[in-house]
């Protein structure tokens, strides 16, 4: 009987969805196209969701080859290892703070970017290359202030450019790496310095164990405390702080 009853429910579900007359379904006429314009406020949704996708996708690339952040996440990270604490501070606290001050080094420049490139093309003022080219202009500027010469030689003869004669006869595709290896240089050189007065502790920490015949104590446990408090005493993350956003300017 149960069969039987289960045959007659699918004989009538197939009569309502197959029958026509039964059941008028609509199938809705769906066409995609993309208009050309010139007005940036008729940009349709879906190329803005593209975008935006774009950009969201080379943010992370942005913010470490063409700002502050490789010097400051360098730098920070050699500090951890000086002073000897392992994972203090965590990785999500150093890469924080380098993020806020890296939007804090950076706001200069976006602010010129906002007010040359992207407000006048939203009021249509000037077209979407020349947005571009006034967007990208204070990134260069950034990026030359921070980068040796012998680094933008390097690339510059690498790419054959031939005798540049200005900042515009170099491309951004060789600016942007001349301007990385900068950073990295720099931030080594401010770490080698970070490193000196925390490894004379370690010295005189072992040497004083050694003489008093403590070799199987290890030094980092009486030294890390001295280090830190020399840390803490001299306002260490003030200082360092402030020398890093001094050497920006």
């Amino acid at each position: 009987m149960k069969g039987d009853r289960l045959c007659l429910l699918l004989v009538f579900v197939g009569m309502v969805f197959f029958s026509t007359d039964a059941l008028a379904v609509h199938i809705p006429n769906i066409n995609i196209g993309i208009e050309s314009t010139d007005d940036p406020q008729k940009i349709s949704a879906a190329i803005e969701i593209v975008l935006l996708l774009t950009v969201l996708s080379l943010a992370p690339s942005i913010l470490l080859m063409m700002t502050s952040f490789t010097r400051l996440i360098i730098v920070f990270g050699f500090l951890r290892q000086a002073i000897g604490t392992q994972q203090m501070p965590p990785n999500q606290v150093l890469i924080g703070l380098s993020l806020f001050l890296t939007l804090f080094i950076m706001q200069p420049v976006w602010s010129v970017a906002n007010e040359k490139g992207i407000q006048p093309y939203l009021n249509d003022e000037i077209n979407f290359k020349q947005a571009l080219k006034n967007v990208e202009r204070p990134l260069r500027q950034f990026m030359f202030r921070n980068t040796r010469e012998a680094d933008l030689a390097l690339f510059a003869h690498f790419a054959k450019i031939e005798d540049p004669k200005d900042q515009e006869d170099i491309p951004t595709s060789v600016l942007i790496p001349s301007f990385m290896i900068s950073e990295l240089k720099t931030a080594f050189e401010i770490g080698f310095v970070l490193y000196i007065p925390f490894l004379i502790i370690d010295m005189v920490v072992s040497s004083v164990l050694l003489s008093m015949g403590m070799m199987m104590l290890p030094p980092v446990l009486i030294s890390l405390p001295f280090k830190l408090l020399l840390f803490v005493l001299v306002d260490g993350w003030h200082l360092l702080t402030g020398s890093l956003l001094q050497s920006f300017t």
